[in-house]
């Protein structure tokens, strides 16, 4: 079994920052999980992938609303995944997850939900003045 805890998540106006955690634990949370991702839902709205990091070499991946602004960075000794998003807007406002899976992340595969295997609760950002 594998559980993810994500943190960080709050309030914050517009031009702020925030560095969300995903922290993973359990058994079955092995170093055969090579990906950790990073997606988000907002009211109303599907869930969508934010960024996606490979926790072997660190190659990253980002939806192009983020680029530029959200940087994904990993610690593989604490089982954690860091998101710092800056230059928040309202349109990041949303519930943000972080998910896992066994598969090598590439483009075509960064940002599928159904690769992914195990999710956290999620932890919600509101970008507001």
């Amino acid at each position: 079994q594998v559980l993810l805890v994500e943190s960080g998540g709050g309030l914050v106006q517009p031009g702020g920052s925030l560095r969300l955690s995903c922290t993973a634990s359990g058994s079955g949370f092995t170093s055969d999980y090579h990906a950790i991702g990073w997606f988000r839902q907002a009211p109303g709205k599907e869930r969508e992938g934010v960024a996606c990091i490979n926790r072997d070499e660190g190659r990253t991946f980002y939806r192009s609303p983020v680029r530029g602004r959200f940087t994904i960075s990993r610690d593989n000794a604490k089982n954690a995944v860091y998101l710092q998003m800056n230059r928040l807007k309202p349109e990041d406002t949303a519930v943000y997850y972080c998910a896992v899976t066994k598969l090598r992340p590439i483009l075509s595969t960064a940002f599928r939900e159904d690769v992914y295997d195990y999710w956290g609760q999620g932890t919600p950002v509101t970008v507001s003045s």
